[in-house]
């Protein structure tokens, strides 16, 4: 566990270790990465809480209910949230800026920028898939494969607005899901996901068109569950926009998916 001092004599909330060669990290031929995890409770809504920040990044575990980005109704976004943390911590003069978005009612890792000198370097590593983003995602039943990867483009459902579908190719944009069973119990597996792309809904319109809706996900007909949509953006990996090496964050384990996590993640 570290922690630093920012200029004005903040106290980063780094709880980093790194990821050596025993997890697979340098043997990639990158830099180890400094892994992250939750550090104390958030100011504002609920159990969020802060999983890492430093002068120009920020990341937030997000619960279920609160958007990201205003939506026109005048609800209270996590960017408000995190906005009144900065004026909490004598950074009032920070916009942060959400680098993804997640749905409402998806839970996890949001990633902020807290430095327009930076901002552009995040922005291209999204683009370039720089950025390696990892959720975990529950279905019902048993899935009689073990990896597989879904090239599908994704468009908007003209018949319902609220949805998403899988097009024909040359319609919608495309879109690259990979998907990988990491655990079976009581009538439900649990995946890794990786996004390659950055559709809306892309994960649950993609694992319902193989049959495999997202439990707690009945837009898409995913069985209705007491612990709402199992889905958390769990994971990220990414340069730090500094220079300060390679960087894998996460939440603490989702306990609401999966009771405890399964070897090999």
């Amino acid at each position: 566990m570290t922690g630093g001092k920012s200029a004005g004599g903040r106290q980063s909330l780094r709880y980093c270790h790194t990821w050596g060669r025993a997890r697979g990290a340098a043997a990639s031929g990158r830099r180890p990465a400094r892994v992250c995890w939750w550090g104390r409770k958030g100011a504002g809504v609920g159990d969020a809480r802060i999983i890492y920040e430093d002068e120009v990044l920020l990341a937030w575990d997000k619960p279920a209910g609160i958007i990201v980005h205003g939506d026109g109704t005048g609800a209270r976004t996590l960017t408000d949230v995190v906005a009144d943390h900065l004026a909490a911590t004598g950074r009032a003069d920070v916009r942060p800026q959400a680098v993804q978005r997640l749905d409402a009612d998806t839970t996890g890792l949001v990633l902020f920028s807290l430095d327009r000198a930076t901002q552009p370097a995040l922005d291209a590593q999204v683009a370039g898939h720089v950025m390696e983003k990892t959720y975990l995602a529950v279905v019902a039943g048993r899935v009689p494969w073990a990896e597989k990867t879904v090239r599908q483009p994704v468009g908007r459902d003209r018949h319902d607005a609220r949805r998403m579908r899988v097009c024909r190719p040359g319609q919608g944009k495309p879109a690259e899901t990979r998907l990988r069973r990491v655990a079976e119990k009581d009538g439900r597996t649990l995946f890794a996901v990786t996004l390659v792309t950055g559709r809306r809904h892309q994960i649950r319109v993609h694992l319902a068109s193989l049959g495999h809706p997202i439990v707690g996900d009945p837009l898409y007909g995913g069985a209705r569950s007491t612990s709402g949509l199992l889905l958390h953006a769990w994971r990220e990996e990414l340069d730090h926009p500094s220079g300060g090496g390679r960087l894998r964050l996460e939440t603490s384990w989702p306990t609401r998916l999966w009771p405890g996590r399964p070897e090999g993640l």
